[in-house]
């Protein structure tokens, strides 16, 4: 005699059909599958399982968390104040087996400030000069790029892929010697942190422009006359003689 007796055989296959996760494994899964947030922000995650009849489950984190609302195969909660990188758990339990799945969570500083600087702003022609940008409090710095352009141009490029996150920001410098034709366009400082490979955007930053102000390798760098300018005069004005009085 078969070892399920008259009705033992059916409700195995009946079991086997309605609760698949108890013989075939069962599957977690998390929304989002990546977790981008400012610092301090809050997000909402949702967990769910392929299991027909869960026996528990939920989401484990050391981050504040609230369980907004809930079915038989689904969690959906909030949370909040993440202030750093970490990993959030969801976790199931089907016919006594339990299962976690991960969820990456980054935070991420977009490039609120960025800082032009040239030294010295007043240079003669022929003589070198330093152009410096800086962004403070950025991350992550392996998604960041800065370019110093003049006019149009890009004088480079920057990125800092492999650098550890720090607080001290980002810095890119560049290096020239000072031209009449340098006074015609402004330089500026542009910043794209791309979070597109962690769930997120592009981010721009670009500082205020600011103008090299040359002037001639022969004038006196207390009063220059920056290329380019010139001295306007209104009809019948009289410019002091230069002669010495009789």
């Amino acid at each position: 005699m078969s070892p399920f007796g008259c009705w033992g055989l059916p409700a195995a296959l009946l079991a086997l059909f309605c609760c698949p996760g108890s013989r075939e494994g069962f599957e977690i899964r998390m929304y989002p599958e990546q977790l981008l947030v400012e610092p301090g922000g809050s997000k909402l995650v949702n967990c769910s399982t392929s299991c027909a009849q869960p026996e528990a489950g939920g989401l484990e984190t050391a981050l504040t968390k609230s369980l907004l609302q809930s079915g038989p195969q689904w969690n959906q909660y909030l949370v909040s104040n993440i202030s750093q990188d970490t990993v959030i758990y969801c976790y199931f339990t089907c016919f006594g087996d339990q299962k976690l799945k991960s969820l990456d969570v980054s935070v991420f500083y977009p490039p609120k400030q960025v800082l032009l600087k040239l030294q010295p702003a007043w240079v003669a022609a022929g003589r070198p000069f330093t152009v410096e940008c800086h962004v403070p409090a950025v991350k992550p710095l392996e998604s960041l790029t800065l370019t110093l352009l003049h006019g149009k141009e890009a004088l480079c490029n920057k990125t800092f892929t492999g650098e550890k996150n720090g607080t001290r920001g980002a810095t890119v410098t560049h290096n020239g010697t000072a031209h009449r034709e340098d006074s015609r366009h402004n330089f500026s400082c542009h910043a794209h942190l791309d979070l597109r490979s962690r769930g997120g955007s592009i981010l721009h930053g670009v500082s205020e422009p600011q103008m090299l102000k040359v002037y001639g390798a022969f004038q006196s760098p207390s009063q220059p006359k920056p290329w380019g300018t010139a001295m306007l005069t209104s009809p019948g004005t009289r410019h002091p003689s230069s002669r010495s009085p009789e």
